[in-house]
């Protein structure tokens, strides 16, 4: 049998689920400033996995995955446990907009948190010691900020064993390796002894069905791995890239101010040399062509067409060529 998982304040036994609006802070005039939180205790033993999102509180996608996982999803034969926090950044989810309101401060900067610190610390000192030191591992989901798209892709520090085992799992086609900055989620809850990967997809402000499902498979990829669903099997995403080194990704940015046109959507592969997108002048007597300095694949593409000198326009990572056989191979095979 699994044991009661318990938080400042309560308790959830086994066989139990809880919806729990956990006050991490307070508003202007003394009200509750509450995070929802379900927490889904089966009833035999196995891990405790966390599922959070809207850190930044105008990226949506993740909402609805552990909305889903939380209450669409059956766990009847659950093993272990599920900590499902939908929306972390409660006070920039109610304000549509990426910070906390006021201050304009990064939660997911803020991590592991201090209770005598910023208001931002503050609510991630809550959050971190009662939902997220407490498991085994975690996966925190995010999307590119206003006006960019990702690919679905995750980022981990691929040199920590276990983090690297639970990114693998999750079994997306491109994993980023690095170790994060400091005071985000990943890193502190790693540092800390919970393993955790971010997962990047889509854009902001919205829900996109597509890259919400794919999400899911990887969250059952993972419950499978760790013997949580007995009934999945863990995936294989068909190929896999794992970007290690600075050289191997690459910001392209405008080297004029104008209006984009994009000449491929993200997930694309791109040949060294091909034409990425172009830039011009209200009048169109201008134009400045950018093109892509290697092969590789598009993780992610400007979506807001406007744009200054320096602003970025894609994020181009590059491929080996065991990889590259796999994709031209599958895009033969769907021509076919």
């Amino acid at each position: 049998m699994s044991e009661p998982f318990t938080y400042d304040g309560g308790s959830v036994a086994p066989g139990e689920i809880a919806n729990v609006r956990y006050t991490v802070s307070e508003t202007y005039l003394g009200d509750p400033v509450r995070v929802p939180v379900t927490i889904v205790n089966g009833e035999q033993d196995g891990p405790t996995l966390f599922l959070s999102a809207a850190a930044h509180g105008d990226e949506l996608n993740g909402i609805e995955i552990v909305r889903e996982v939380a209450h669409e999803w059956d766990h009847s034969d659950l093993h272990g446990t599920l900590v499902c926090l939908p929306v972390l950044n409660v006070p920039a989810f109610i304000a549509q907009q990426r910070y906390l309101p006021i201050y304009d401060r990064d939660l997911n900067r803020s991590f592991p948190g201090d209770d005598a610190s910023t208001s931002a610390k503050r609510i991630a000192a809550r959050i971190f010691r009662n939902f997220i030191e407490p498991c085994d591992l975690g996966l925190d989901f995010h999307t590119s900020t206003r006006g960019r798209t990702n690919m679905l892709h995750a980022r981990a520090d691929m040199e920590h064993g276990a983090v690297a085992r639970l990114a693998n799992a999750f079994a997306s086609n491109v994993i980023i390796s690095t170790q994060g900055p400091e005071g985000t989620l990943r890193r502190e809850a790693a540092d800390a002894g919970t393993p955790t990967v971010t997962v990047e997809l889509g854009e902001a402000h919205r829900f996109q069905r597509p890259l919400i499902d794919e999400a899911l498979e990887g969250v059952l990829s993972v419950m499978a791995e760790y013997g949580m669903r007995d009934t999945e099997t863990v995936k294989w995403p068909g190929w896999r890239t794992v970007i290690d080194g600075s050289d191997e990704k690459t910001w392209l940015r405008a080297d004029a101010g104008g209006l984009v046109e994009m000449h491929h959507d993200r997930g694309s592969l791109v040949e060294e040399g091909d034409r990425v997108c172009t830039i011009t002048n209200p009048f169109k007597t201008d134009s400045t062509v950018i093109q892509a300095p290697f092969t590789g694949l598009l993780v992610g593409v400007l979506e807001n067409p406007l744009v200054y000198p320096g602003n970025p326009l894609c994020h181009l990572v590059k491929l080996d060529e065991v990889t590259l056989r796999a994709i031209r191979g599958r895009k033969l095979a769907d021509r076919a």
